[in-house]
């Protein structure tokens, strides 16, 4: 992986990374998710390999912190169903 690039978390589903792709974006950061999912035809490698969210170096603690705050958030939620 490039030295300019971080990853932030690897998520196990590509729903999950893209709910966090959005705060991210919301907030101004550029986001790629990296996935092999052999094209759209075979999901169930991201179960084996996982969703990847990764951002500039520069913007990764801001984007650590972002992305903490958005899981804790949706823990709270959980938790209080």
């Amino acid at each position: 992986m490039p030295d300019d690039i971080s990853v932030i978390k690897v998520y196990d589903d590509e729903m999950e990374a893209s709910m966090a792709q959005q705060v991210l974006e919301n907030a101004g950061i550029k986001v790629t998710l990296l996935k092999d999912d052999g094209g759209g035809l075979m999901p169930s490698l991201q179960m084996t390999e996982g969703v990847t969210l990764v951002v500039n170096k520069v913007d990764e603690a801001r984007a650590m912190e972002l992305v903490q705050d958005f899981e804790s958030q949706k823990s709270e939620i959980v938790n209080n169903e």
